[in-house]
């Protein structure tokens, strides 16, 4: 096969979708506009539960009847429960803050400075989804190994946990460089997965190294057990998750895969356009230097990024966002904040002195 080119204040953890952790009641969350500073504090208590559809709907289904002509029928089919995340369970989007984001957790710092301009439950650790593969391509840039070395998709890479689906089908062939494209630009599950397993010493000692690397970068909140993040067990916080990006943007080939538009990959007889998956990308309002979104049940959608903005490099962490384009228009609102107010300065000291004591 070919392609076309190479390449605690809150310190609990989730034990599976049965626990999810209380919220301390000294934890604050503090989102700053200009010049006043907001200050939002997470509740705590009763988990909520999980939210169920309870009644049928009706829909229509077109039947022809014996002479040829359409009827119509009505039928009523149980509709599917929908599961909570593990941020609405523990009641993170109770918490207001002055920008209305949809997004539970939110945090923006200036990446030069370290100032604080924005936090939002900054310190609530939860599901990161496919975040985790930042650090999937972290560990794999630090290990030094041959892009161009080809790698064959097998069946341990096909989704169990979820059975989520892939166009990269059994037996395909790619290059290291175009796995790794794939999988963070287009979060390809499969591709994070064959990355992982065919580490020099397999997918054990993979994410012993993912776990290892979050410590050295101080990621104290975080825990990974597989390199896709459909798994819920893989948990961070939005401080962790900032240090991941601030230390991913440092490498050359993650910052020019994960910003990339498309590619096309050849596989076989077949050509497969992927898009990145973070339309942002494509903006001309936007100056994005790494990014990458992830999205299950448990997580919520989430997106993490460094962004140039009215001059200032920005890291921005949004998670547990509650619609399909939320995080985006999240992003959006940050972005037309940070430009109207160029003046803020000093926004780091009052956050952390305006923060109620653990």
């Amino acid at each position: 096969m070919r392609s076309k080119s190479a390449h605690s204040i809150f310190s609990s953890r989730f034990l599976g979708l049965a626990f999810v952790p209380l919220i301390s009641a000294g934890l604050w969350s503090l989102a700053l506009t200009s010049p006043a500073v907001a200050q939002t504090s997470v509740h705590h208590g009763a988990l909520k539960k999980h939210a169920m559809v309870a009644e049928h709907k009706a829909i229509k289904k077109t039947r022809f009847n014996s002479a040829g002509s359409k009827t119509f029928v009505s039928s009523r089919i149980a509709a599917m429960p929908l599961q909570a995340s593990f941020g609405q369970m523990a009641g993170l989007h109770t918490t207001s803050d002055p920008l209305d984001l949809r997004s539970s957790v939110a945090l923006v710092i200036d990446q030069d400075t370290q100032e604080v301009l924005f936090r939002k439950n900054d310190q609530a650790v939860l599901p990161i989804a496919s975040l985790t593969k930042l650090m999937t391509g972290l560990v794999i840039s630090d290990a030094d190994l041959p892009m161009s070395e080809m790698i064959t998709i097998t069946q341990d890479d096909v989704d169990t946990e979820k059975g989520s689906s892939s166009r990269l089908a059994v037996g395909t062939v790619l290059s290291r460089g175009d796995l790794l494209h794939l999988a963070l630009m287009s979060s390809e599950n499969r591709a994070a997965h064959a990355l992982g397993r065919t580490f020099p010493g397999g997918l054990d000692v993979f994410v012993a190294r993912m776990n290892a690397r979050a410590k050295i970068l101080g990621m104290t909140d975080t825990r990974y057990v597989e390199p896709t993040g459909l798994s819920s067990r893989n948990q961070s916080s939005a401080k962790d998750l900032a240090a991941l990006v601030a230390a991913a943007y440092k490498e050359p080939v993650l910052r020019e895969l994960s910003t990339s538009h498309g590619r096309e990959i050849e596989v076989g007889r077949r050509t497969l356009q992927y898009n990145n998956t973070n339309r942002l990308v494509k903006s001309p309002q936007w100056d994005i230097g790494i990014q990458k979104t992830g999205y299950i049940s448990e997580a919520g959608q989430c997106l993490v990024m460094q962004a140039q903005v009215a001059g200032r490099k920005l890291i921005m962490v949004f998670l547990d966002s509650a619609g399909k384009l939320s995080r985006i228009a999240d992003a959006e609102r940050v972005r037309r904040w940070v430009e109207k107010s160029p003046g803020m300065s000093g926004i780091k000291h009052l956050a952390l002195d305006n923060r109620q004591p653990g």
